[in-house]
């Protein structure tokens, strides 16, 4: 699996927007077809912090997900939202070795 760890961190003022938007981002994203994991972690000491886990059947379904309007439309309604420049890092997921059947 192709899995990127998105680090987030809102300003508080948009806390509440940005759940709303993320929320429907997940949703959209967990109906892309290579779309294996779309999990939106919340700290619980600094709410404002926020960590996605997403895990893609391969490097192109990634890849397809940024193009997608969902997202397109995600990443612009947040932009001015971010008390920091959201930071991304891949990983390659070794375990489960298939994903599960939808």
């Amino acid at each position: 699996m192709f899995v990127t760890l998105v680090s987030v961190h809102v300003v508080p003022e948009r806390l509440d927007d940005f759940l709303d938007a993320i929320r429907a981002n997940h949703e959209a994203s967990m109906r892309e077809p290579g779309c294996v994991r779309f999990d939106v972690l919340q700290s619980p000491d600094e709410p404002t912090r926020f960590l996605l886990y997403e895990a893609y059947v391969d490097e192109a379904g990634a890849a397809a997900h940024k193009e997608t309007p969902h997202y397109l439309e995600f990443r612009d309604l947040v932009a001015d939202w971010m008390a920091e420049a959201r930071t991304g890092v891949r990983w390659t997921g070794l375990y489960p070795e298939t994903p599960p059947e939808p």
